[in-house]
């Protein structure tokens, strides 16, 4: 790897392999560095529809920048939409996770034009291989049918119910990708391609993630007047209906009927997601003095609030993976999250956090954690070993090496 690569800058808030050392050891280091030589000089380019809100715009912002610093020439572009898309877009995003909708051959046509406009300006001739992130650039490849590098598309949403008729016009896009990946291998689907799984992971450095002082964290609670005068209960995620906001508004409101706390509901509005200002508001008008909206962008207020509730939720309805259930398990937070998709992966019952079925077993989980705050830092230690060894960045980079070792290997004997 070259040495300016191998030392990057802390001053510009970049990371290198070598900072993780303290957390996986230098064997695992000098493997992936051995590793990533392999591919030293092969150009990747990552595209998604939005560079901000989101998980996958998590993952990548990081990613991107690791996958850099080990000398992968690694790109990161964003297709624009208009409104009708991005409404188009969120239909199929919920058909894939089990909706039963129609896409109306008015969607259809707006889908494949907007996503074909793209495409011409993507120019992406010189590319070695080229990741596609979920539905919104999916049919994006059809304007490349004479392409030499592969073609990858990685589906970060629930598939373990897609509805039929949504599934099957989506599928007919992915089965001309050379490769598909999931987050489970319980979303594997009937396709005549390569398919592989692989879980997201966090950037332990970042704002979101990094320690904290007791200072730091009361002056971020009061910068947008967070009272801490009772225990927090806290649910961090976009503003959307899966995430079940409403759902946990009713657990924490029977919670309270006997113990008393703060909820907070901190979200953004990710601008590929035309839902989300219509859930904010009806969460909205469903708040008391002692439940909290917030609608804002602020990294280090989502890390002071992880660390600082009682109880973390994540009650969520469907969920490819839960990013921030690893966000909060990195922090020692005790997490309740809906046992759902990638999150019964993450939390083991009753050994790193809570799984829940309904309303009232978040309720009775809320009480049990905010009567026994013993209990919460017991299971959050065992939370943040299990994101130590299983979901830090380090761990997703080893896995994209691997398979685009694979992929480009595959591509030349052909």
């Amino acid at each position: 790897m070259p040495e300016s690569l191998m030392q990057v800058p802390h001053s510009l808030g970049l990371h290198s392999l070598n900072d993780y050392e303290p957390l996986i050891g230098r064997e695992t280091i000098d493997r992936i560095v051995k590793k990533a030589a392999i591919l030293s000089g092969a150009h990747v380019v990552h595209i998604s529809s939005t560079f901000y809100g989101g998980g996958v715009t998590e993952i990548l912002t990081p990613l991107t920048l690791l996958m850099n610093t080990v000398g992968i020439e690694t790109g990161w572009r964003m297709i624009q939409g208009t409104p009708e898309f991005f409404q188009c877009t969120k239909k199929i995003h919920n058909g894939l996770q089990g909706e039963a909708l129609v896409l109306s051959p008015e969607d259809k046509a707006c889908y494949e034009q907007v996503a074909y406009e793209n495409a011409i300006r993507l120019h992406l001739e010189d590319c070695d291989a080229v990741i596609v992130h979920d539905p919104q650039p999916l049919p994006i490849i059809r304007r490349f049918r004479g392409r030499a590098a592969p073609w990858i598309w990685q589906c970060h949403v629930d598939l373990s119910r897609p509805h039929p008729p949504v599934w099957d016009y989506v599928r007919g896009f992915v089965a001309d990708y050379d490769a598909a990946i999931f987050s489970l291998p319980e979303y594997r689907q009937n396709l005549p391609i390569d398919q592989h799984f692989m879980t997201p992971a966090i950037d332990p450095f970042s704002a979101k993630n990094c320690e904290l002082s007791d200072d730091v964290i009361a002056q971020s609670l009061a910068l947008h007047r967070i009272p801490t005068d009772l225990p927090i209960v806290t649910q961090i995620s976009r503003f959307d209906r899966w995430k079940d906001p409403l759902g946990v508004i009713e657990s924490v409101r029977r919670a309270r009927q006997h113990v008393d706390c703060t909820l907070v509901l901190l979200g953004n509005a990710a601008l590929d997601d035309p839902e989300s200002n219509i859930i904010l508001e009806t969460i909205q008008s469903s708040v008391d003095e002692r439940i909290i909206v917030l609608a804002v962008e602020d990294p280090q207020l989502v890390n002071a609030l992880q660390r600082r509730a009682s109880v973390v939720l994540q009650k969520s309805l469907r969920e490819g993976f839960g990013l921030t259930v690893t966000e909060a398990m990195w922090k020692g937070a005790a997490v309740i999250g809906g046992n759902v998709g990638g999150i019964r992966h993450q939390i083991a019952d009753g050994e790193n956090g809570f799984l829940v079925n309904s309303v009232e077993e978040a309720a009775d989980r809320t009480v049990a954690l905010l009567n026994n705050p013993q209990l919460g830092k017991s299971l959050g230690v065992q939370a943040r070993e299990t994101v130590r060894q299983r979901y830090l960045l380090t761990h997703l980079l080893e896995q994209w090496i691997d398979l685009l070792t694979n992929v480009l290997a595959r591509s030349e004997r052909n």
